[in-house]
Parts: C-alpha cells; sequence; structure tokens
C-alpha cells in the first residue's frame, strides 16, 4: 500500500477529541456477549468480544447529552507538514477521505441514494456520544444516533499486539467497515434489521451477523475501488494497493470472528452466540465486496449465508 504524498489531508472530515475527556469508564457501552466486561481478562477481551462493528449494544434511543466538539487545531498543523504520512492520526485521516470519496459517487450509483459525509471521531480512554457513553475497551464503533465513527486509534496496538494483526492495511480495514454501518444507517438497513430484532428477538444475534458480514462486504467493494479515490483537488489518494495488503485485512477479518475470539477467550464456540460472523463468513463477505468491487453484491439479508 502506497499513499499519495501529494493527496491533501481533509482534516474536516474528523473530530480530535483526544485529550478532552468525554467520560466512558466501567459505565460506558455494554458488551453484547453475555457477562458484561467483568471476569474474563478485562479490556482485552472486552476488545476481542466487542471487536469492529457496530453491534457493541448501541442503542439508537439512548440520549447521551451534548457532544462536545474536538480542537482539530493540532492535528491540521501536523496533517499540513511534510512528513504527515508518517503519523498515525494523519494517515487514518487520508484513509477516511478515501472511504467517503468512495461512498460519494457509489453510494447514488449502487443505491440511488445520495451520500451525507460522517465524521470520524478520535478520542482517547472515554468519548460521549449519542448513544452513550464509551470506553476505549468496546473498540471502534459507528453511533447511528449521531451518524458518527468513533475510534480511539491505541486500539490498532491491540489488534496488532494481542490479535497478530499487525499489517498497516488492517487499519483502513477497521475503518471501512465502520462506514460501511454509515452506509447501512443512510439506507435504512440498520434500522429495519433493528426492527426485525425487536419482532423477532430469538433470532437476534443471527440478523446484527447479517448486518455486520455486510460491513465487511462494503469494506471489501472499496478496498477494490480505493485506488480511484481523490481528494478534492482530483489527486489520488493512494497510488498502490496489492495483493499483500488485502490479504492483511483478509487476515484481521479472519482473527475477528466470533469463533477465533471465542477460542481466544478460551470459551465455548457456540454459533447461536455469534454477533459478528464466524472467521470463514468475514473472510467470504469481504472477499467478496473485494471480488466484485460492487456493493449491491453484499445482500447478507437476501438468504443464507
Amino acid at each position: 500500500m502506497e499513499l499519495n504524498e501529494n493527496a491533501r489531508i481533509d482534516t474536516s472530515q474528523v473530530d480530535d477529541r483526544r485529550g478532552s475527556g468525554g467520560g466512558g469508564g466501567l459505565g460506558g457501552i455494554p458488551i453484547p456477549i453475555g457477562g458484561g466486561r467483568g471476569g474474563i481478562v478485562g479490556l482485552v477481551i472486552a476488545v476481542l468480544v466487542a471487536l469492529v462493528g457496530g453491534g457493541f449494544g448501541l442503542n439508537a434511543a439512548t440520549n447521551g447529552g451534548d457532544e462536545p466538539q474536538g480542537d482539530n487545531t493540532s492535528l491540521e498543523q501536523k496533517c499540513s507538514a511534510e512528513d504527515a504520512l508518517q503519523q498515525l492520526d494523519c494517515r487514518n485521516t487520508l484513509y477516511v477521505n478515501s472511504i467517503q470519496a468512495y461512498w460519494q459517487k457509489a453510494l447514488p450509483q449502487a443505491f440511488g441514494e445520495q451520500y451525507r459525509p460522517s465524521k470520524t471521531v478520535f478520542f482517547s480512554q472515554g468519548v460521549s456520544t449519542a448513544c452513550g457513553q464509551a470506553d476505549s475497551g468496546v473498540g471502534p464503533f459507528y453511533c447511528p444516533a449521531d451518524d458518527q465513527v468513533y475510534i480511539d486509534l491505541t486500539f490498532y496496538q491491540v489488534l496488532a499486539r494481542q490479535l497478530g494483526a499487525e499489517g498497516e492495511f488492517a487499519q483502513p480495514y477497521v475503518l471501512a467497515h465502520e462506514y460501511g454501518h454509515h452506509v447501512q444507517d443512510l439506507l435504512g438497513t440498520e434500522a429495519q434489521m433493528r426492527r426485525q430484532q425487536q419482532r423477532d428477538p430469538d433470532n437476534a444475534n443471527a440478523l446484527s451477523v447479517k448486518l455486520e458480514l455486510q460491513a465487511d462486504c462494503y469494506a471489501g467493494a472499496w478496498a477494490k475501488n480505493a485506488t480511484g479515490t481523490a481528494d478534492a483537488s482530483g489527486q489520488k489518494i493512494f497510488t498502490s494497493i496489492t495483493e499483500q495488503d488485502i490479504r492483511q485485512a483478509i487476515d484481521t477479518a479472519e482473527k475477528i470472528g466470533d469463533d477465533a475470539i471465542s477460542e481466544r477467550a478460551n470459551r465455548p464456540v457456540n454459533p447461536e452466540e455469534f454477533t459478528h460472523g464466524s472467521s470463514e463468513q468475514r473472510r467470504q463477505w469481504f472477499t467478496r465486496g473485494y471480488s466484485t468491487g460492487d456493493p449491491k453484491s453484499c445482500d447478507t439479508f437476501g438468504g443464507s449465508l
């Protein structure tokens, strides 16, 4: 993977709240698999259980109050410097730029709907959202109540050190998955799925799996088209994405399958408890999105998985 040094990093697509507090702690967003975050092994297992997705027990009806705005001054200065692409936060901002540039064109082309941009909130330790308080232990997530993606960038250290997903392309894959949830929100897929869960609680987990696998597929569709994305002036954002990069994304998807997470936590593998999909399913649906490059191929709700 190679980013274009001449691409402009648009920091307006990010809300930098690092160091601003915002709460969280043990009263944060609940973990979806039974038992909460107490017991097992603390933060690492909390991240392993809730990893990468919108299935963190978020309740769109929960009012988290007025969310503070970040201060992007430092980020703007850093990302306009010559060594910007050496900085983790600047690279991730550019990944967000690419993902949103893709959906700006792909959403109306594929589904006839206009894309509405979503900010990514960088936070540290804890954050206040329209879905309630959250802390770093839940991993990256999308809040449909305020249409924003949230991530503590130290999450990538957990991803690399605890799960062995060390490849750089794991990072844009994570963000692309979360923006997949934003697309589902815009299309009404997320809200429809929540209504189905309420009508059919026995299948709530199975419906969650379909939502998460579709977000994986959307991430794959972006990855296929990422080298065609450009900044506002027309400069390409990626100059290359290699097959090794795609293998890194697939490797990450497999490592965060529900079965792989259960095994790491020394828990029985029970498909009825899955909320994000097995390693094989996550690999399969990311690969489908990547191989077709077409988000219309990502209909996980249309039949059996």
